[in-house]
């Protein structure tokens, strides 16, 4: 029943992933027929050189970065939730996402602000990955000292609240220029990987991603407690190491491209077990990844609103979709 249960899940995920690709790149501010779309496409002229632009240099790698990114996402959530046995841990929550955001209102906020454009975006890019990778030391240098999960956990959110403090003074000097940069970015969107920029964030994500799925022997041992998994030849401080760094280079390419993404690596990996009603993580970790990549192209798909063509925020959306699940989740296990 477990095995009929997850292809079912899989099924419906990858014809979900299919659909909502499909109206991503269908659907958005400016209205392209599909037949026009779909000639774009296959590569053949067009005499619309605005549409032949927007379908294949804004929509298609908006489409390909929310797929990637959303996995990417999904599976840093998995990873923390499992390694520190809490099901509220994601990288939000251990301050990863701060320390990103910290770096890039250095780059935007600060007199270095003062960049040509195209140096800004490239160095935002830059800062955003060494302020998450920062972080993550900072993490595993206080997992190796505390073996408590929670209380590491704890530190996480104090780093969180440091550096969310350090933003505020920031903006709070900052010209107004500065600050709407430093907004727009802090909104999360999955437009900020042009086409020339896919080859090297696909490459990374995928990577990435794909190495998660080496570790689902040892993240199941760890279900079942750091003795257990002792036993059974893990070696628990070794793995907790690996697993962190791993969800920090996870978090790390896709907030410097994306910027802070709420909800999708804390919601996602609670969506996937309730789908498939198992914590095998031989099982749990594709459909997770399969799951994040569906509901980031969902979540993609709202910020254009209908009629008027405007486009939303991405985290205008995503708590939307995360939130309900995490009270769900809560109220759950009270009872």
């Amino acid at each position: 029943m477990s095995q009929r249960r997850w292809t079912l899940s899989v099924a419906v995920l990858v014809i979900a992933i299919v659909l909502f690709f499909a109206l991503s790149l269908l659907y958005g501010s400016v209205e392209i027929p599909a037949r026009a779309v779909a000639g774009i496409l296959l590569g053949e002229p067009s005499s619309m050189s605005a549409w032949q632009y927007i379908v294949l240099q804004t929509r298609l790698p908006q489409a390909i970065t929310a797929l990637l990114a959303g996995g990417a996402l999904a599976v840093s959530g998995l990873l923390l939730q499992t390694v520190f046995h809490n099901p509220l841990a994601a990288p939000d929550v251990f301050g990863v996402t701060s320390g990103a955001s910290l770096a890039v209102a250095l780059v935007t906020l600060s007199p270095v602000a003062m960049l040509p454009s195209t140096l800004s975006a490239l160095s935002s890019v830059v800062a955003a990955f060494a302020g998450a990778m920062v972080v993550t030391a900072l993490i595993w240098a206080a997992s190796r000292m505390v073996r408590n999960s929670v209380m590491v956990i704890i530190l996480g959110m104090m780093v969180g609240y440091v550096a969310s403090s350090a933003i505020t003074l920031l903006n709070f000097f900052a010209s107004e220029q500065g600050v709407k940069v430093f907004s727009v970015w802090g909104m999360g969107s999955f437009g900020g990987v042009s086409m020339d920029e896919m080859p090297l964030f696909a490459c990374l994500t995928i990577a990435t991603t794909a190495v998660s799925l080496l570790f689902a022997k040892p993240l199941n041992a760890l279900l079942m407690g750091e003795s257990y998994a002792n036993n059974l030849g893990v070696k628990v401080q070794r793995m907790r190491d690996l697993l962190l760094l791993l969800t920090g280079l996870l978090t790390a390419v896709v907030t410097a491209y994306c910027g802070p993404i709420a909800f999708l690596a804390l919601a996602v990996p609670h969506i996937a077990r309730l789908m498939i009603g198992t914590s095998d993580h031989r099982r749990l970790l594709p459909v997770t990844i399969l799951c994040g990549g569906a509901i980031a192209l969902l979540c993609n798909i709202f910020t254009t609103m209908p009629g008027s063509g405007e486009v939303l925020p991405l985290n205008a959306i995503t708590p939307l979709i995360g939130a309900p699940v995490i009270v769900y989740v809560v109220l759950g296990k009270r009872h």
